[in-house]
């Protein structure tokens, strides 16, 4: 149903793809501080993929060359059958990549049709250069959310190690 111009709402404002796109980025920690034009900028460099349900993200053993941020869809992390996380839309993973070219530790894939951006660490590389004080604060936050997970790692290994006691 098309809508007439002449009764549309003026007042309302549009939210268009890339809005909407900062606005999933900025509500995570990895861009905690960052303002909206330079959250913008970094967003606007991303590539945007779909996948079908079924479809690898990634394998276990990949390269990995950038975060992953979930638009729309749902994503398993797997190591093999069993499921680590579902992630839905707003989750992102693979933040490892975004500093160092280790392979990935697990699979990832589609559960459901997905759209998926992904900043890639060259973009990010190329950011921090063009925008240095927002670039470290950045990776603080990256540091940050890598230790949180280290930590829920380590104490789920805690919890583990006392129920086979």
């Amino acid at each position: 149903m098309s809508r007439h111009p002449l009764w549309q709402n003026f007042f309302r404002p549009r939210t268009d793809r890339l809005s909407l796109s900062v606005q999933l980025w900025r509500d995570t920690p990895l861009l905690a501080g960052i303002s909206e034009r330079k959250a913008r900028q970094l967003v606007s460099d991303m590539h945007d993929r779909q996948y079908e349900a079924g479809e690898p993200v990634f394998r276990r053993d990949d390269v990995g060359a950038g975060v992953v941020m979930i638009r729309s869809g749902r994503v398993e992390i797997r190591a093999g059958e069993r499921v680590l996380a579902e992630l839905a839309p707003g989750d992102f993973f693979g933040e490892v990549a975004l500093v160092s070219e280790e392979p990935r530790t697990a699979d990832a894939v589609a559960t459901a049709p997905t759209e998926l951006m992904f900043l890639m660490r060259s973009s990010l590389d190329e950011w921090v250069q063009r925008s240095p004080g927002e670039g470290a604060c950045f990776m603080r936050n990256l540091a940050h959310v890598l230790a949180e997970r280290l930590r829920r790692a380590n104490q789920q290994l805690g919890e583990q190690g006392h129920h086979a006691s």
